[in-house]
């Protein structure tokens, strides 16, 4: 089997969409808001909730399969701060295909500079 690249899901995650991710998980760090604690660490914008990646990548596999697929493994591991008013670029690439369960190796990109946000990554998809 050959292997398919998928058409990427492209995001812009800006301040107000961290903070409703924030309410919905019920995760206040400072980090993804509080400009002085961010000014003391060097850092001169939120930083995006390392979760939120998760999301967004269900999101893709959902586009990408159909709202009747079932995601039953999604792992991922971070590479770099993302922060906010960056958008992001989800790829995906069909690795493997059996017994109607699809293997997709995934990774998350800055789209403006190329810089690689999470990787490796890769989901099992179990299709209708």
């Amino acid at each position: 089997m050959s292997s398919a690249e998928y058409p990427p899901l492209e995001r812009t995650i800006d301040l107000p969409d961290m903070i409703a991710y924030a309410g919905a998980t019920w995760d206040w760090h400072r980090l993804h808001y509080d400009q002085a604690y961010l000014a003391a660490r060097g850092l001169d914008r939120p930083v995006v909730d390392g979760q939120v990646f998760g999301a967004y990548l269900a999101i893709a596999l959902r586009e990408w399969f159909g709202p009747d697929a079932e995601i039953t493994k999604l792992s991922f591991r971070f590479k770099n701060l993302v922060f906010a008013g960056e958008t992001i670029r989800c790829h995906g690439t069909l690795r493997d295909l059996k017994d109607r369960h699809a293997v997709v190796d995934l990774r998350v990109e800055v789209a403006d500079d190329g810089r690689v946000a999470v990787a490796p990554a890769e989901a099992t998809v179990r299709l209708p």
